[in-house]
């Protein structure tokens, strides 16, 4: 943390978050994301997006005051529930946890409130793998973006960043140690409060907020439905989950061997609709299948070609170019559908699995594949020539180095999200 000489008092926020946007630039690499706190870090965080083109949201977090004196910091509530004490705080006020609890519930039951008048049904953004950076209009004591910032760490995004206009000198310490790039423009030795180091603090609504997040989705292309979905496929029903984002530009069904709910794999299908994808996640396998082995390839092959069919039949992508990405056991899979349906996929992408084990339908395959290995080992890329060679269409075979624990590390997904979508937009358009 470097904070530069800069003019004080800020004109406004505006300004403070035009500011600090250069200052971000360099740092964000890995598809980045904003997550401003409310009320006053929105219009910083929205000027600082908009300037870099990243995408932005809210993160909602709320102070627990003194009762009768609201704040005097003790600590914060995340919105996924956890809560935050500054124990040196309550230390010097003599008030053990237990006499905040009727404070507690009701800073979570604003803090539910708000997340739905800013957010509606929107989930917050997925963080994993993600260069986060988290802006307020400052810091005084530092304990409500601590808590921001431990609920974060907690889904293991690639960097975690703090980017404030100014902060105190005991903000500055305390907040260090959480995050990986500390953004401050002024550390002033006479801090006071927050609003002494604008010009212009008006204080905000809860309309201003929603207007500024209104605004940014338009800017950004408007919103995205999600939902849940169920799709009968012979005498099972597979759960998945659909999302269609505006404006749309192809489709991508998401054929899992792994547990789709994992934040890594939502990672990646977050990665396809930040593209123009529309995605269907799907895990193919039961929870008796997963533990019994699994089944044959041919078996999921038809669920996976009912998962197509729904797709092109009930949703608004029916007109749509339609990929299919296969992972792990669902590899081959992948191919098996490809080979029934070429009609409706136009490219797949397959990663890790066997995928030798779809023999008899590769000759089938007229979309082009692309192959992802998880190392050099040579017999997993002789399988893969293998298979490539007895492909009825074009094919490429990428290795990720170093990716032998493909997924399970906060860093890799990226490499199987940004070569899937190089390919998808190859050859889906």
């Amino acid at each position: 943390m470097n904070p530069v000489p800069v003019s004080l008092p800020f004109t406004d926020r505006t300004e403070a978050g035009r500011r600090l946007a250069e200052r971000v630039r360099p740092l964000v690499v890995d598809d980045p994301v904003v997550l401003a706190l409310p009320r006053g870090g929105v219009p910083v965080g929205a000027e600082l997006a908009h300037g870099l083109g990243l995408d932005f949201d809210v993160l909602m977090v709320r102070r627990i005051g003194l009762p009768g004196r609201p704040e005097a910091g003790l600590g914060a509530v995340a919105e996924d529930g956890h809560v935050f004490y500054d124990d040196r705080a309550l230390a010097r006020v003599h008030v053990p946890r237990q006499a905040l609890e009727r404070t507690v519930e009701n800073e979570r039951a604003e803090l539910a409130r708000r997340t739905t008048v800013y957010r509606g049904e929107r989930a917050l953004p997925s963080v994993a793998g993600r260069d986060c950076v988290v802006v307020d209009d400052g810091v005084a004591t530092g304990g409500t973006a601590r808590a921001a910032l431990r609920m974060l760490r907690a889904q293991a995004p690639s960097r975690l960043i703090l980017a404030v206009p100014v902060a105190s000198p005991e903000a500055v310490e305390v907040l260090g140690p959480e995050v990986d790039e500390l953004v401050v423009l002024s550390v002033p030795d006479n801090f006071c409060a927050v609003g002494d180091w604008y010009r212009d603090f008006g204080r905000l609504s809860d309309g201003h907020v929603t207007a500024i997040l209104s605004e940014h989705l338009r800017a950004r292309g408007g919103q995205e439905s999600v939902r849940g979905v169920r799709v009968r496929a012979g005498q099972e029903h597979l759960d998945g989950e659909l999302t269609v984002p505006t404006p749309l530009r192809g489709a991508v069904v998401m054929a899992l061997g792994e547990d789709s709910a994992d934040p890594r794999w939502k990672a990646v299908t977050a990665f396809l609709r930040r593209a123009g994808y529309a995605t269907l996640s799907l895990d193919l396998l039961t929870e008796q299948e997963r533990a019994e082995g699994g089944v044959g390839a041919d078996a999921l092959g038809e669920r996976l070609s009912a998962a197509v069919a729904w797709l092109r039949r009930s949703t608004d992508t029916a007109e749509s170019p339609l990929g299919v990405l296969g992972s792990g056991p669902a590899a081959p899979v992948a191919l098996v559908t490809a080979a029934a349906r070429s009609g409706d996929v136009g490219a797949v992408v397959v990663h890790g699995g066997r995928i030798d084990r779809a023999e008899d339908s590769l000759g089938g395959v007229r979309a082009p594949v692309l192959v992802l290995l998880e190392s050099r080992d040579s017999f997993v890329r002789e399988i893969g020539e293998w298979a490539r060679g007895r492909l009825g269409g074009p094919s490429d075979l990428t290795v990720l180095a170093g990716t032998d624990e493909l997924l399970r590390g906060a860093w890799d997904w990226r490499r199987v999200a940004a070569e899937a979508v190089s390919w998808f937009e190859r050859h889906l358009g």
